[in-house]
């Protein structure tokens, strides 16, 4: 039987018109939308599908930015019967995994991740923080080098293990900007910045957190109705204790990523669909393993791709 993993892109997918087709296209579709606005109390979707573009990459547009859009989708495949096995999300990708598996209802996932984009902006201001991808070094060297770099008084530390040759590391802007340089000399092929607007994943987060577990004590979570591999440990949450304390940690701890597209694998998940806009996830896939599928669904086009190929899945239960 092929198994299904429903995968949510975290920040640095989000993009100006997100979503706009299924919006335009169905009620159903833009009732999240005015759902998100409504539990925020400001047009959130208007600034998803008109921008501008500087606006919606502030932490706490582009999470319930982000959240509403991949659940959206992950609606329109289900409604479609294609229904998932297991489910994670990069970073805030897994509150749009934990809603998919009942864990939290959609209203309170976008209330809770706007605070908690409020809450790593009080952290670190926007500007004083910075992340980067670094290519082509192994995790154990850059390690060496964020460690070097943070004891001579830039704090800088690894935050994303995504696949092989991928890694992102977040600081304050000189520890990045120090790091990178570092990494390069010790043979790094390439180092890219992120446009993000924060240090996430790093220890500059740490203040973040209680006030998130905070915010997560006022709502109710349940347990999940299909497994959800979390970023933390990579594996499975298996009850709401271990939900809430890996939403605290996850803030200021390394997104294992790398390692939890691996344990899905080990557990027979042989097709991934990326539900939101970009294709990110997918791409990582297919230096993870490029023995099972990904596929990513965006628009009306993306969609009926999956559903034509999902013609030859095995999916009944």
């Amino acid at each position: 039987m092929t198994k299904i993993a429903f995968i949510f892109p975290g920040q640095g997918s989000q993009v100006v018109g997100m979503g706009q087709e299924f919006v335009e296209n169905a009620a159903e579709s833009k009732a999240f939308y005015d759902r998100a606005d409504q539990a925020l109390e400001f047009e959130l979707s208007k600034l998803m599908l008109e921008g501008p573009a500087e606006e919606l990459t502030l932490t706490y547009h582009a999470q319930p930015a982000l959240l509403t859009t991949g659940v959206m989708v992950a609606e329109k495949l289900r409604t479609a019967g294609i229904h998932p096995h297991y489910a994670a999300g990069h970073s805030l990708g897994e509150y749009g995994a934990l809603v998919l598996a009942g864990v939290m209802s959609f209203d309170d996932a976008v209330s809770i991740v706007h605070k908690r984009g409020l809450y790593m902006n009080e952290a670190v201001p926007a500007g004083q923080g910075a992340m980067a991808a670094i290519l082509g070094m192994e995790l154990e060297a850059l390690n060496a080098v964020t460690e070097q770099v943070s004891a001579s008084g830039d704090a800088v530390q690894v935050a994303n293990v995504n696949c092989p040759g991928q890694i992102v590391i977040s600081g304050t802007k000189e520890g990045v900007d120090k790091a990178i340089i570092a990494a390069k000399e010790a043979g790094a092929k390439r180092a890219i910045p992120l446009v993000v607007s924060g240090p996430f994943h790093s220890e500059l987060m740490r203040p973040s957190s209680e006030k998130l577990k905070a915010a997560l004590a006022e709502i109710t979570l349940s347990a999940p109705e299909i497994p959800v591999i979390g970023n933390v440990m990579a594996k499975e949450l298996k009850d709401v204790s271990a939900i809430q304390q890996e939403l605290v940690e996850q803030v200021y701890s390394a997104v294992q990523w790398e390692a939890s597209m691996r344990e899905m694998i080990a557990q027979g998940v042989d097709v991934f669909i990326e539900c939101g806009p970009g294709k990110v996830l997918s791409g990582l896939l297919k230096k993870i393993d490029r023995s099972v599928a990904a596929y990513c669904v965006y628009d009306e086009a993306s969609l009926e791709a999956v559903i034509e190929a999902s013609k030859e899945w095995s999916i009944n239960a």
